[in-house]
């Protein structure tokens, strides 16, 4: 289970933690294990309903969304609203997952709570879709592969602008945008996996240069939403390019 955006690592880490059974954080998301309910009764459940009118908004106004669902479906893996998006309750450090399992992102109904989280957490988890998509991600057993997914989705997702890194109360200037990168998926992947702080360290520090300059679909770190409304033009009109060729 790939982890999503405003995730926290476990206080401390367990000797030996490699060794235990990793259940690849799907503790954070409980309801992956039970029997779906009926519609009338998700219906009934206020966190439900906001979660899935959040979710339309986003998918249609956002940028950062827009771009990536004409990334993916070029890519071959159209996504479907009913399909590969949940809204589902979660742990209390957790806002949103992909599940590599099911090609499904999981959004934490009852930790989301406004439209510009909402907006970061889609991005940040349609960023490891786009991925699973176009690579061959081995999220379970290659800690690299997940680690560079993370730099991706905390580089241009819009997790570490300078606005939400104020509101965090983290500030910096020089290099702070890389360090903020390093460190969400950093902790991303220890939310995820029971591997030692120094190893989730070791692998963001061996692939960071490579996937921090990764910059597909967008072609450029969409520091805004002007920024990826540009990226967005910019992406439509290279496909127009390639379609005449």
């Amino acid at each position: 289970m790939g982890q999503g955006e405003e995730g926290s690592p476990p206080a401390a880490e367990k000797k030996g933690a490699e060794e235990e059974g990793d259940d690849f954080g799907y503790r954070l998301f409980p309801d992956r294990n039970k029997k779906p309910q009926s519609f009338l009764v998700r219906s009934l459940f206020t966190f439900h309903n906001k979660c899935q009118l959040m979710l339309r908004l986003t998918l249609e106004t956002n940028p950062y969304a827009r771009l990536l669902l004409e990334a993916l479906k070029q890519s071959g893996c159209t996504v479907f609203n009913d399909r590969h998006f949940s809204c589902e309750n979660c742990d209390g450090c957790v806002s949103g997952g992909f599940d590599a399992a099911t090609s499904q992102i999981v959004l934490c109904q009852n930790n989301i709570r406004q439209q510009s989280h909402m907006n970061r957490v889609v991005t940040h988890e349609l960023i490891h879709a786009f991925d699973h998509c176009r690579a061959h991600v081995d999220w379970f057993k290659n800690v690299k592969h997940l680690a560079c997914s993370e730099i991706r989705a905390a580089n241009l997702s819009g997790d570490c602008t300078l606005m939400n890194e104020i509101a965090r109360f983290k500030f910096g200037l020089k290099g702070h945008h890389q360090t903020c990168v390093r460190d969400r998926a950093i902790r991303s992947i220890l939310a995820v996996r029971k591997v030692s702080k120094e190893t989730a360290e070791k692998a963001v520090d061996e692939v960071f240069d490579a996937c921090f300059n990764d910059l597909e679909p967008f072609g450029r770190i969409p520091h805004s939403k002007a920024d990826a409304r540009r990226a967005y033009r910019d992406f439509q009109n290279r496909d127009r390019y390639t379609a005449n060729l």
